[in-house]
Formats: C-alpha cells, structure tokens, sequence
C-alpha cells in the first residue's frame, strides 16, 4: 500500500506517578530514546518525530539524533499535541506512538501503517486477547468489543464482554485488551481534535469513545504483543532489569 505515514511521540514531565519519566535513564540511554529506538526499526514510517512541550525533553532527544518539535503547553491530551505537529506534516496517515512504551513491536507498526492506508480507513488500532480473570477484571486494562470485519463497537474499562462465567469468555476467545496505539489518517485526526468531548468519553476516561460517538470507525487489528506500557516506578524498575538482562545476553528480545 503507497503512501507515506508518520511517528509521532508525544512526550511531557507532568507525569504524576512517575516524574520526568521521558527523561529516566537508569538503562545508559533515556526512557524516549528506548522508544525512538524501535520506531526507528520499523520498515513502513517516517518521519519519526517527537512532539513534547519542554525543552529538556527536546535537548535530550536532539543529543541522541533524534527529531522533536516543540508544540503548544495548553493540550489537553497526547493527540492533540501529535495532531498540531501533524498539520506541518507531508503525510497520508500518522501513527500515535505514546512515550513510555520502550518495548513496542515494530513489525504491529507496520501492520498499522499498511492498514491504516487502505481506502477508506479512518482509525486503525490493536488488541491482544486476555487468557486470564485477573486482567479482564482490572479496570486499568481497556477491554474492546469488535463487531465484523474488526469494527470496534465500544471500549471499556469494565468488564467487556460480560459474563456471569469469565472463564467462558476467555475460552471462547471473546475478550480482548486494547493496545494503544492508535494510526489515523491525517483528516481523520485533525478532525477528530476539533471534536469536543463527549459523556460516554469523560465517563470512562477513553478518548476514542469520542470517534465512536461521532460515527467514526476504529478498526482493531489483532495481536499476539501486549507491549508494557511503563506507568509507575515498578514498571521502570521491572523495565530496566529487562535491559540488563538482555545486555548480558541471559535473555532474548
């Protein structure tokens, strides 16, 4: 599929349960330049770039060779940074890649840059099918119901689908954990960040009920990955023992 999709990374310090979590490097290199890292081992993308609004995130960046654009302190979310540094963009689709996910595959990348340019795409994400009760009913993992041909019907923190019976759910094969990542095509995004705010999102806490709200369609791609995002400081610890881990040659990627 022809056609020209860009990563964009937004990145900020305001992280509440992990401060100035772009810029950790307890592994010799910055938690961003981990994730640049492997956008950067992808076939399909470019350009890659990082959208942030502070300075120090964009010095760091810069001293490893990477690309990142200063954007506007007044967004509200991660899309609407990657949507202002979008417009300047000579691109078809982008790729929202979020900063704190070190351990993206870049071959599921890929898949999404090819599918988010098929005709008529207008949203493409992820999802990995949950084996176990523990995850299906923590409300920190998105659950994602998919109708046909991959169409997303709703997301939810909840439970989705509910059963009296989860392990009949994770039998069949019915429950799965969003990934997200979200590929746009570009008048999809910019249009989708002039929409405001819906109850269905401010309720659960999930922008992409906004698109669905609108009539816009999410296609989710299934996925054996379910790349760790690094959200607590357990996570960057549990993190960086898998890089010293893989330096040492003990274990593989």
């Amino acid at each position: 599929m022809s056609g020209r999709v860009a990563a964009i990374i937004p990145a900020r310090l305001g992280s509440t349960r992990l401060p100035n979590k772009p810029l950790l490097r307890d592994t010799g290199k910055f938690l961003i330049q981990h994730v640049v890292e492997r956008v950067r081992m992808t076939t399909r993308l470019d350009p890659i770039v990082v959208a942030t609004d502070d300075r120090s995130i964009l010095s760091a960046v810069e001293s490893f060779g990477g690309r990142a654009v200063m954007t506007s302190i007044d967004h509200q979310s991660g899309t609407d940074r990657v949507a202002e540094v979008a417009r300047g963009l000579d691109v078809d689709a982008v790729i929202n890649v979020q900063g704190d996910e070190p351990e993206i595959d870049p071959r599921e990348l890929d898949r999404l840059a090819d599918a988010v340019l098929e005709p008529g795409a207008e949203i493409v994400t992820l999802a990995a099918p949950i084996h176990d009760e523990a995850t299906y009913l923590n409300q920190n993992a998105v659950k994602v119901v998919v109708g046909e041909r991959g169409r997303a019907l709703y997301f939810s923190r909840r439970p989705i689908p509910w059963t009296a019976d989860p392990n009949a759910a994770l039998t069949a094969g019915l429950v799965r954990k969003h990934v997200g990542v979200y590929a746009y095509s570009k008048s999809t995004l910019l249009r989708f960040t002039q929409l405001a705010p819906v109850d269905l999102e401010r309720s659960e806490r999930l922008e992409q009920l906004r698109a669905l709200h609108h009539g816009i369609t999410i296609r989710v791609l299934d996925t054996p990955v379910d790349s760790a995002g690094i959200d607590t400081p357990d996570d960057y610890a549990k993190f960086v023992a898998r890089v010293a881990r893989w330096k040492s040659g003990k274990e593989t990627r």
